[in-house]
């Protein structure tokens, strides 16, 4: 009997057909990028410049530590009330003299801070400190500064920061970029973003 001859397998087009799949899965895979935090640094300065002398109660001390707990002031603190504390802080207005804040809405204790612009938040977390619940610590922080802008900005214009900020970066908007400007940058000096991350 004679043999019979293996069939052969075309082959001319697997190239082909891989180029199209590779090209098919480039097309239609998202990339993921890492958000990160929105932070400006400060200019390099070569002359020396003492640090300015800052007072205990001016600083609102917040601590996270391995196990991931929020010790704010010495005290335990669940990370949904921490907003709420650091807005009593900033907001206090407990200065007098060239040091009082007349916009300020606190309850003016003289063992908090004196004003907004003395007023720094310290945020200073471990090794062990997962950085879901650091970055849900920084949100918070941040949203105090945001929601006292917004309340001033309001006061002052009749429309939050987020609001006035949108306008200035939309094209279209009809008027006067430069006024407005200047309105969001005297909310943005009235309360100042100073948060220090301790090492």
């Amino acid at each position: 009997m004679a043999k019979r001859s293996a069939p052969e397998v075309n082959a001319g087009s697997m190239a082909d057909i891989a180029f199209l799949l590779l090209i098919f899965f480039l097309v239609t895979t998202t990339i993921e990028t890492d958000s990160g935090l929105n932070r400006r640094l400060p200019p390099i300065d070569d002359t020396e410049v003492t640090p300015p002398i800052i007072r205990q109660k001016n600083i609102f001390t917040v601590l996270i530590n391995g196990r991931n707990q929020l010790m704010v002031e010495d005290e335990l603190m669940e990370l949904k009330d921490l907003r709420k504390a650091a807005v009593e802080f900033l907001d206090n207005g407990g200065g007098s003299g060239e040091d009082a804040c007349t916009y300020c809405k606190g309850k003016k204790d003289p063992k908090s801070s004196d004003n907004p612009d003395k007023a720094i938040i310290s945020l200073k977390n471990e090794r062990e400190t997962k950085y879901g619940t650091y970055i849900s610590v920084q949100n918070e922080l941040v949203a105090a500064y945001n929601q006292l802008r917004d309340r001033r900005a309001t006061e002052l214009y009749g429309k939050t920061l987020k609001e006035m900020e949108a306008n200035y970066s939309d094209v279209n908007w009809i008027g006067n970029k430069e006024s407005l400007k200047e309105k969001i940058d005297r909310v943005k000096v009235e309360y100042p973003q100073k948060l220090s991350e301790v090492q």
